[in-house]
């Protein structure tokens, strides 16, 4: 029993060796594939937000909180808006941003390499102003201090294609360029008429301003025709008693227009990232609020920027199979798995047909090699000289006896034994020869 476990385990440990060189080549193959072809997502993200106080600012912490929970760190970068926001992700100095509709063209887009994983939720432009102010129409600002904020907030640029459908010129108002919470200060003190700032009314500044005594919300009687003129924007009521049910605020429905928020993205962003911030959106955006329904957003929709076939593929389908039951980092290694299954199926099938012969060579080999040693012997006896053939018999038969010594300890599979046996009955066989070549030759002496 024990000589067969131990030409068992012996047969085990040769298939390992004769299968050793192929598996690091397996092994090898595939991780470079594992490397290059497909590499890991990135453990660091950068997301440009906006302004202090702004929903942007405030949406973006939210995200980087959902984020570490799957071990992506997010970097806020604080900026002055949607249009600093562009000029980042043109530069590649961010990963992610947040971007106002008509920021933008389609063609531009596709030409600086953009992509959106998503309108998020609609943002109102806001214009609030001294309640003194008796303002109906946006004709009536002429000569009155309005602040658009600065450049790079995209506010500027918006609200001057809404005031040229009005007919009127930027140069007929006071503009300033001050960021929201300074010019809120302002506002308040009175030093300036108005100010003029688009975000989701969830931002602090917004819920402070809609229930600040002797500020008002200028109501855009004309909302519909507004988004006819420019399409990018849509129509949106502020309901009566949003605000605060019991004081009644606000005392009646304001029509607002607004564009909507996009997160844009840079398209060599890693489709596994786009993937995992298309879920936090669904989560963070999926419910209703004031000016959107259940579901509505995020959405494939309401963005002049291509949308990344991988958040399509989610508003299409919902998230990918296996990260809706395990571990993003897990699914997504097992997600990128096809590229070993294709590098190991490509070598395993002709690497396959050479692993046997090589093996049965590999244990054969063992026997077949005394075959030469036991030719040696007969070339010794066949070539003795005539004076000198007692002597060299009984050389070759010490020689012979150390063979078989040597061959007795050869240990192969059971499977290989006919092998084994017919060298051994060959070894006696040269023997034979040899003792009777020495009886011969006493008797002649």
């Amino acid at each position: 029993m024990s000589r067969i476990l131990k030409f068992t385990r012996f047969s085990v440990r040769d298939l390992i060796a004769t299968a050793a060189p192929t598996i690091l080549l397996i092994a090898a193959v595939c991780a470079v594939a594992y490397l290059l072809v497909d590499p890991a997502p990135p453990r660091k993200v950068s997301l440009s937000t906006g302004q202090e106080n702004s929903a942007y600012e405030n949406i973006g912490k939210r995200y980087a909180a959902a984020m570490r929970k799957h071990g992506i760190a997010v970097t806020l970068q604080p900026s002055l808006g949607s249009q600093e926001n562009l000029l980042r992700l043109n530069r590649g100095e961010t990963d992610i941003a947040f971007v106002q509709s008509g920021s933008t063209d389609q063609a531009e887009a596709e030409r600086k390499g953009l992509i959106s994983l998503g309108s998020l939720f609609t943002e109102p432009l806001w214009l609030f102003l001294r309640e003194e102010k008796e303002i109906s129409q946006l004709t009536q600002l002429r000569g009155m201090k309005i602040n658009l904020g600065p450049e790079g907030s995209g506010v500027p640029r918006l609200f001057r294609q809404v005031l040229d459908v009005n007919g009127v010129e930027p140069s007929e108002l006071q503009i300033g360029m001050l960021e929201n919470t300074p010019a809120t200060v302002e506002l308040l003190e009175g030093r300036i008429d108005g100010l003029v700032f688009s975000s989701a009314p969830d931002a602090p500044l917004v819920q402070m301003l809609l229930q600040t005594p002797g500020i008002r919300l200028f109501d855009f009687a004309q909302a519909e025709a507004y988004t006819r003129r420019l399409p990018f924007l849509s129509h949106v009521v502020l309901p009566r008693g949003i605000v605060d049910l019991g004081r009644d605020l606000p005392a009646k429905d304001y029509q607002l227009i607004a564009p909507t928020a996009t997160l844009v993205a840079r398209e060599d962003l890693h489709p596994a990232l786009i993937d995992l911030f298309v879920q936090a959106a669904s989560n963070i955006h999926g419910g209703a609020g004031w000016f959107q329904q259940q579901g509505q957003f995020p959405s494939a929709r309401y963005t002049e920027i291509p949308v990344a076939p991988e958040a399509a593929k989610f508003y299409k389908d919902g998230a990918p199979f296996l990260q809706r039951y395990m571990n993003f980092w897990l699914a997504n290694f097992l997600d990128r798995m096809w590229v070993l299954v294709v590098a190991f199926g490509a070598l395993l099938l002709p690497l396959s047909r050479v692993l046997p012969p090589l093996y049965v060579w590999r244990i054969r080999s063992r026997v077949y090699r005394w075959y030469g040693q036991l030719r040696t012997v007969e070339q010794a006896l066949d070539e003795a000289p005539a004076d000198a053939r007692r002597a060299v018999y009984t050389e070759q038969l010490e020689r012979l006896n150390e063979i078989e010594e040597r061959v007795n300890q050869i240990s192969i599979p059971l499977s290989f034994a006919e092998e084994l046996y017919g060298l051994r009955s060959h070894i006696n066989f040269v023997r034979q020869r040899i003792l009777s070549r020495m009886e011969a030759s006493a008797e002649s002496a």
